[in-house]
């Protein structure tokens, strides 16, 4: 088998399957009991959070669990926007942006909100003076990812932060998912962050919403004592303490593990250029994400394809419904590449022998495919 959807999903680090487990049986209590049991449990989530906000750089009472990074992002767009509605109706956003903010987008668009869609230049990144010219007196929001989910281009949270500091009255949401774990994040540059724990080799089910303590968002679940007032319900202890251990192993030997995907990644880079494909990953891209378009073959079809061979790749982002990649769109504007599209994603465990074999039954898969289409 070789998997090369890391950017989907990433498999369990055994050491957080380990302490999720041990979890599980030893500390049974609710964190909420005023019991021994339920007390031992809130200390144990206490000591995750301050050990994530250490390794994050922020403080604990400004990390708020959720379900994953699709919870987060509907709670920082839709908290905010409908907590500070007396500021404003006008949000900016982007092309590249998963569904899980583009939906509540569309929501608050339903209701009344109004949604700009900043200009990106040819290597997919923000227009500063197009962000600029689109700032109004109203504009209460902008979200941008940190990293696109399909292509891999890198937002300059900086420089945007630069520009949406000049109005004070607007919050800057990013949604970190396709960042964590694989890149360092100043997160005081954000007031709000998504993140999700699969990404960084931690269980499904649980992620954060990084929010700056003095501000206030609307919760999107009412009633139920929990980690904070933000978000309701049992705190889900075992997946918690699971989740700081993968951070915690994430940032271990950091820019080793970074730059064995950059070398896994240029190694595959010049394989990929000797086949019949058309590259739309850039320099400007996260290494760990390399977008590719097939010349006169489905996407779907090749994926069926290498599936029967055991190597996993994707066509869009798991959680799309579009039925080609707007994120490709943007950055290429060739509708048929961006229907035809591919993502390969990396991880400091994929080895030269893993891409040796993809590019080998890539290539044969090409090959009878091309046939097929041309008998």
């Amino acid at each position: 088998m070789v998997y090369l959807d890391y950017s989907a999903t990433t498999p369990v680090n055994d050491s957080v399957i380990d302490t999720y487990s041990k979890v599980c049986r030893e500390f049974i209590g609710n964190p909420n009991s005023l019991h021994s049991l339920g007390i031992q449990a809130k200390e144990l989530i206490d000591a995750s959070t301050k050990q994530i906000a250490n390794l994050l750089n922020i403080n604990p009472n400004e990390v708020i669990y959720t379900s994953g990074s699709s919870e987060a992002n509907n709670m920082a767009i839709k908290g905010v926007c409908l907590k500070y509605a007396n500021r404003g109706h006008h949000i900016i956003t982007t092309e590249l942006e998963h569904s899980s903010v583009i939906a509540p987008l569309n929501y608050l668009s339903s209701i009344g909100y109004e949604i700009d869609f900043v200009k990106l230049d040819d290597n997919g990144q923000v227009d500063l003076d197009d962000l600029e010219r689109l700032i109004r007196d109203d504009t209460i929001l902008v979200t941008i990812a940190s990293v696109n989910s399909e292509v891999g281009v890198r937002q300059n949270l900086s420089k945007i932060s630069e520009v949406i500091r000049k109005h004070p009255k607007i919050f800057f949401h990013s949604d970190v998912t396709q960042s964590i774990g694989k890149e360092k994040i100043d997160f005081s540059l954000l007031d709000l962050a998504s993140i999700s724990c699969q990404k960084f080799y931690g269980m499904k089910g649980i992620g954060a919403l990084i929010k700056k303590e003095k501000l206030i968002i609307e919760p999107l679940i009412h009633g139920g004592k929990s980690t904070t007032v933000f978000r309701s319900g049992t705190p889900a202890t075992p997946l918690i303490a699971s989740f700081a251990k993968a951070l915690r192993l994430a940032y271990d030997d950091f820019n080793e593990k970074y730059q064995n995907v950059v070398d896994i990644h240029d190694y595959l880079i010049d394989k990929l250029k000797k086949l019949d494909v058309f590259i739309n990953s850039n320099d400007y891209c996260l290494p760990h994400i390399i977008n590719i378009s097939l010349n006169g073959i489905k996407s779907e079809v090749m994926l069926n394809a290498l599936d029967e061979r055991e190597i996993y790749v994707s066509t869009q982002t798991a959680c799309s419904t579009s039925d080609y990649s707007k994120a490709v769109y943007s950055v290429t504007h060739d509708k048929d590449r961006a229907s035809r599209s591919m993502r390969i994603s990396l991880s400091y465990l994929t080895t030269k022998e893993e891409i040796d074999y993809f590019i080998k039954n890539f290539g044969e898969c090409i090959d009878n495919l091309s046939f097929r289409r041309n008998l």
